[in-house]
């Protein structure tokens, strides 16, 4: 069971309906009984409060959900973690959508039991019309990755649980890319993109800021690697 094997951990803030249709897929993931959930949430508004309260009546048969306090992705994500006591963490987010329910199923048996890697994500899908944005991804992810720095999308990362302490755990104080700060510690050979077309998430990033903007961000973040700084300013990602 994946309860025994997995624990996930997604940070919400005012994500309104969102959170309840991520944690309604995740209730029809196979083998996902009993296995825990920790929102790391800081919503102050009613909506998405509602949303959260009907989730944990609606999935709670299924699942074992936990909210505790959250804050800036990096935060909230370690808040979760400090809490994990199982072999993997899923980092997820709130608007990140598991449309293929054989998914966590088939990462255990391929990516984490066989191979024995550290880090696994997946490709995302998006709406009509974006989706060639996260194909040239793709390749950024494929080059990063030659370079010896892994790129792992914190809204899809399964990490060893104690491999993500060894490399030090998300950093509260990263307010920006605090996702590939962390992946591209991990050893190369030990990271694993699970190909699929099951992960589902929102192109409102690149709606509200631009794709020239985000890929720009991207080599930023990049050519900054070495430079922890870089990483505790928000660069106007969150304005």
């Amino acid at each position: 069971m994946l309860k025994d094997i997995l624990t996930i951990v997604i940070p919400c803030k005012n994500e309104g309906i969102n959170i309840y249709d991520c944690l309604g897929l995740i209730c029809k993931q196979s083998d996902i009984e009993g296995t825990n959930v920790v929102i790391a949430d800081s919503s102050d508004d009613a909506d998405s409060l509602y949303w959260l309260s009907r989730a944990r009546i609606d999935f709670g048969l299924s699942i074992v959900i936990h909210t505790i306090n959250g804050g800036y992705p990096a935060k909230a994500r370690l808040n979760g973690s400090q809490l994990v006591k199982t072999p993997y963490v899923l980092f997820l987010d709130a608007d990140v959508m598991l449309r293929n329910k054989n998914l966590l199923k088939n990462i255990w048996e391929t990516s984490l039991a066989y191979y024995e890697v550290d880090l696994v994500t997946t490709p995302f899908q998006t709406e009509k019309g974006w989706n060639w944005v996260f194909r040239v991804f793709d390749k950024f992810q494929i080059l990063s990755t030659l370079l010896g720095t892994p790129f792992a999308v914190g809204g899809f990362q399964i990490f060893s649980t104690k491999t993500y302490w060894e490399i030090g755990g998300y950093n509260p104080e990263e307010l920006f890319a605090e996702d590939y700060s962390l992946s591209s510690k991990i050893n190369p050979k030990k990271f694993w993109i699970h190909k699929t077309r099951g992960v589902w998430t929102s192109a409102r990033r690149f709606k509200n800021k631009g794709v020239l903007w985000m890929f720009k961000i991207m080599i930023l973040s990049y050519i900054n690697r070495n430079n922890p700084n870089f990483f505790k300013h928000h660069h106007n990602y969150w304005t």
